[in-house]
């Protein structure tokens, strides 16, 4: 008889199915699953990261909500800090060498992360280790068993190599050292499933490989997308200002939720929550049908989002702040509305002057450095803001505290 923590297989697949690109190969992930229900003992799934900065964005929750439901699902949690791989830096889409991190930096942000993955991961029940304890041991000797493992051939067809070769942009060796020491992760920890983002693909296969190659069983890869980030086109990067960070106080990271397309919500919806499809799918034709306003629908997450993270109270008061903020500012008789052709994207500074909300381009980057200036309800203090207007979408601008323009994409 299965342990009862453990669910009947079909309706473990489905849950771990929800937003993931790939599940390669998705026949051994079911095996395992199966073999691990007859047993009674649970998967070991390992997700490693690089404390490469000291915060975490909703785009890092992505991946680390996949191993959340895996834990969800009765199976072992683990969670590497790439102590030592930070060290050598992750060349997965660069277009260049990274900087190396110093391990002081290492370990200041190596702190922050724990303490932010624990908004997502069960401290109780989540296995830690740091990199170091395995990698940081190992003798020249066993580095160079390493290297033996894998083919330089196959090393060189990686995109961010291959395109790096074509362009005669150098590539330094220790990069190559990069997919093996997170490979042999897999093999200190006995992974049965790797999780990683989309662009991490060609690490979890050579952790397959190289599994293989240590007698081991290989582990399955699981890739999630990468998130779009708050102009609806790039990835969310704290390095490009379109991001929401987890620790952001409650009524940034409602509003910073609200600016976001109606369009890219319901990817939001999928990734950041816990929503079946087929709830996702009945909201999705509410909206199309005029049943539920998209705002509302958009509230919906903004609030679910908070809560998660921090807490119910918190989401309440940022709901409430948003409504206020948004009956008092955005009522059609207080803001004209402004239609604009959907084109490249254009500066803030000059969007304000174009729409009569500042008198110069001096004045307008004035008013976004003393923070006097919102779009939909965010506050916006980077003047080097872009603002999308590639694809049909509505939004506020308030530059002072009486101007405001709806602005209309069409």
């Amino acid at each position: 008889m299965a342990p009862a923590n453990f669910e009947p297989v079909e309706e473990q697949l489905a849950y771990i199915r929800k937003g993931v690109v790939e599940i390669i190969p998705e026949a051994e992930l079911k095996a395992k699953l199966e073999q691990s229900l007859k047993t009674g003992k649970p998967l070991r799934v390992k997700l490693g990261v690089d404390p490469s900065a000291p915060d975490i964005h909703l785009g890092h929750t992505v991946v680390l909500r996949k191993l959340k439901h895996f834990q969800d699902l009765g199976h072992t949690a683990i969670f590497v800090v790439g102590g030592f791989t930070a060290l050598i830096g992750d060349p997965s889409g660069q277009s260049e060498t990274r900087p190396t991190l110093t391990p002081e930096q290492v370990k200041v942000n190596a702190k922050t992360y724990l303490e932010q993955v624990y908004k997502i991961l069960d401290r109780q029940k989540t296995e830690v280790h740091d990199n170091t304890e395995w990698l940081g041991k190992m003798t020249s000797y066993e580095v160079v068993q390493l290297c033996g493992k894998y083919r330089l051939a196959r090393m060189l067809e990686r995109e961010d190599f291959r395109s790096r070769l074509a362009a005669n942009q150098p590539i330094s060796v220790h990069e190559l050292l990069y997919p093996l020491m997170q490979a042999y992760d897999s093999v200190a920890l006995h992974a049965d499933v790797e999780l990683g983002a989309t662009e991490q693909k060609f690490n979890l296969l050579v952790g397959r490989e190289i599994q293989r190659e240590y007698g081991q069983t290989s582990q399955v890869a699981l890739t999630m997308p990468i998130l779009v980030g708050l102009d609806g086109e790039r990835k969310m990067s704290k390095s490009l200002g379109n991001y929401i960070g987890i620790t952001e106080a409650p009524q940034d990271i409602f509003g910073k939720v609200m600016s976001i397309s109606d369009e890219l919500m319901w990817l939001y919806y999928e990734l950041l929550t816990d929503f079946t499809d087929r709830i996702i799918v009945r909201l999705k034709e509410e909206v199309r049908t005029g049943v539920l306003h998209p705002m509302d629908a958009k509230m919906q997450l903004a609030h679910y989002i908070v809560a998660g993270f921090l807490g119910e109270d918190a989401a309440k008061k940022a709901s409430e702040e948003f409504r206020r903020v948004f009956r008092d500012r955005q009522s059609p008789e207080d803001a004209p509305i402004h239609k604009l052709p959907v084109s490249d994207p254009k500066r803030l500074s000059v969007l304000l002057v174009e729409l009569k909300l500042a008198s110069s381009r001096s004045e307008a980057e004035r008013l976004i450095k003393q923070g006097g200036v919102e779009v939909s309800g965010t506050r916006v203090d980077d003047v080097q803001k872009q603002i999308d207007l590639s694809k049909p979408s509505e939004f506020l601008l308030r530059a002072g505290k009486k101007k405001f323009v709806r602005v209309v994409v069409e």
